[in-house]
Parts: C-alpha cells; sequence; structure tokens
C-alpha cells in the first residue's frame, strides 16, 4: 500500500467520514519516502478499535463525523493510552473553520495541534512530520485568536488564579510566558535564566497542570481566564 515500508517510516492512520478526501490524503501519505499510511476509518468509534489494535505515530482526525465525533475519538484514545501507560499517537485535529469551538475541545482531549482541511499538501505533510518529533502544530493563524473566540463564548469572570496554587513563583512565570507563546530562548532571556532551567520548569509545570503539551497550555491558560 505504502512507498515506504521500513520500521522508520512514519505510519499514519486517517479518520474522515469522506471517502473522497480519504482518497485524497491516501495519495499524499504514500506519495512519501518516510511515511506509509497505517489504516482508515470512517468515524471515531471504528478509529477507537483500530487505534487500540495497530497503534499509528500520528492520526489525523476530523473533528465532525457521525456515529462518534473526532474529540470524542481523540479523548477515548488519550485515556486509554494514559490507562494502559502507553504512548498516545500524536492526533492533529482536522477542521473546516479556522474558530470552531471543537478545536479547543480537541486539544483539551490530547490532540497535538489542529489543520484547516483546506491547507496546502506541503503544509499538512511538514505538521505530520512537526507533530511526530514532539512539537504541536497549529492552523496558519494565531492559536490565540482561537482560544480567545472561545473564551468569549462563557460567561466573563475574573481569572481562576487558584489553579496555580500548585506551582511555585518561578514555576508561575515560565507557566505565563509560555501561554503568551514565548520559546524556551526567550523565556530564559526575559528571566534571566537558562533555556536547561526553563526546559526543567516548563516539565514541572505540565506535570503539575495535567497538560500534555504547551498548546494544551495555552488552552488551560483562556480556559481558566488567565490570559486577556
Amino acid at each position: 500500500m505504502s512507498v515506504a515500508n521500513t520500521s522508520e517510516a512514519v505510519s499514519v492512520a486517517l479518520i474522515d467520514d469522506q471517502a473522497l478526501f480519504r482518497a485524497g490524503i491516501r495519495m499524499l501519505v504514500e506519495s512519501q519516502p518516510d511515511m506509509r499510511l497505517a489504516w482508515e476509518a470512517g468515524d471515531g468509534s471504528e478509529a477507537v478499535a483500530l487505534a487500540a489494535e495497530q497503534p499509528p505515530d500520528v492520526m489525523l482526525m476530523d473533528l465532525r463525523m457521525p456515529v462518534m465525533d473526532g474529540v470524542t475519538a481523540t479523548k477515548k484514545i488519550s485515556d486509554a493510552a494514559a490507562r494502559e501507560g502507553t504512548e498516545k499517537p500524536k492526533i492533529i485535529a482536522l477542521t473546516t473553520f479556522n474558530r470552531d469551538q471543537a478545536v479547543v475541545e480537541a486539544v483539551q482531549a490530547g490532540a497535538s495541534g489542529y489543520l484547516l482541511k483546506s491547507a496546502e499538501p506541503e503544509f499538512l505533510l511538514a505538521a505530520i512530520r512537526t507533530v511526530h518529533s514532539g512539537y504541536s502544530v497549529i492552523a496558519p493563524g494565531s492559536v490565540h485568536d482561537l482560544f480567545q473566540h472561545a473564551a468569549r463564548t462563557v460567561p466573563p469572570a475574573g481569572p481562576d488564579l487558584s489553579v496555580l496554587e500548585s506551582l511555585s513563583a518561578r514555576e508561575k512565570d515560565v507557566f505565563l510566558l509560555a501561554a503568551k507563546g514565548l520559546s524556551n530562548s526567550e523565556m530564559a532571556e526575559s528571566l534571566f535564566v537558562s533555556e536547561a532551567t526553563v526546559k526543567t520548569h516548563l516539565r514541572s509545570v505540565l506535570t503539575k497542570l495535567g497538560v500534555r503539551t504547551r498548546l494544551q497550555l495555552v488552552a488551560f491558560a483562556y480556559e481558566h481566564r488567565l490570559l486577556g
């Protein structure tokens, strides 16, 4: 099925209820020497079952599908991996709209990022490689616009500072800077510490807050009204 059948190839699973869309992505993935298509599914329920049997490296997950939507499937797959102590597949949420509340929910459920279904092929391939390397990826534009839009859908209230009580003073500094989108080097310069120190604090912040990625950290900050 795939051009790449070596163990080094990134295994990709595609979950979408539109057969024509799947066919296009299948051809794109199979054209890459460093990728292979692991399997396809037409809804979230099928994806959850297949992910348990044949966990891929990266999953492209449509958010709006019949039977089981992509947000629910993402949460079930993430929860199963956490329960079993196994590595969770990196999940890229696919959406038609840039400001989609389901994207926020998918990130909170464990997605490593999101892309518009209209993304350029080269961008999609780069996103697969990026999340496989352990980084987050977002559709072109500002991720903060997305979460600010989501924050406006809930009743206004003051910041919930109680969620940061487990963090030290320096960890709070790192949390707020990371939530604003600063890189490790930028945080190190701002706090007058080394990048290694920033990385140590950031790992501790993620663990204490129960989030897995920097993208989830941004979502957490907006959810608790810690950013304007």
